[in-house]
């Protein structure tokens, strides 16, 4: 029992002066080539805002104008397609609501109560897709005026790259495709 009180004791003086008696030297550290100098951390930040507050304005941030008329064709076309199928499913439901009530001169007389019935449903169903389409896209915006803000900070050169590459096998003498990584200090 004393004898592993003894070497604990010892084991714990022996070590407190090894971390005493080392001297503090400045450590080379390695600079990070493949960020850029002049980061701004909230730049993502911004261009998300940007974004938000007018779809595509965090693209134009971003000094990615040709994304512009994809946000913009993307909302848009779903919007469209939202409008045109709300105004359908209304169109479709208020017929069958004067069917009910015993009118029968309507644009839509010739479909009976079943396929007015299967038309609203169809029609509601592609406006709420397409209402999430627009939402979907609308934060699908916001989400890559971030990360295209995050990622526009790093230094991106020909010292690294990935590139396709074909090579000649030694065994089979058959081309093969492969992939290379290349760094250069």
């Amino acid at each position: 029992m004393y004898k592993i009180r003894f070497i604990v004791l010892f084991l714990f003086i022996i070590g407190n002066t090894a971390v005493f008696s080392q001297k503090k030297t400045d450590v080379p550290t390695a600079k990070d080539t493949l960020k850029s100098n002049d980061i701004d951390p909230l730049t993502p930040a911004k261009a998300a805002f940007y974004s938000a507050i007018l779809p595509g304005l965090g693209q134009a941030y971003n000094k990615k104008y040709w994304k512009i008329p994809l946000v913009y064709g993307a909302i848009g076309v779903s919007l469209y397609y939202y409008i045109d199928s709300n105004k359908s499913y209304h169109q479709y439901r208020d017929a069958y609501k004067r069917r009910l009530e015993g009118y029968t001169d309507d644009k839509f007389s010739y479909l009976d109560q079943s396929r007015l019935i299967t038309a609203q449903k169809f029609y509601q169903r592609n406006r709420d897709l397409s209402a999430l389409f627009v939402v979907g896209f609308y934060v699908l915006n916001i989400i890559d005026a971030n990360v295209d803000a995050a990622l526009i900070q790093f230094n991106v050169n020909e010292n690294l790259s990935v590139r396709p590459d074909l090579y000649l096998n030694g065994v089979t003498s058959k081309t093969n495709v492969g992939l290379t990584f290349n760094y250069n200090f």
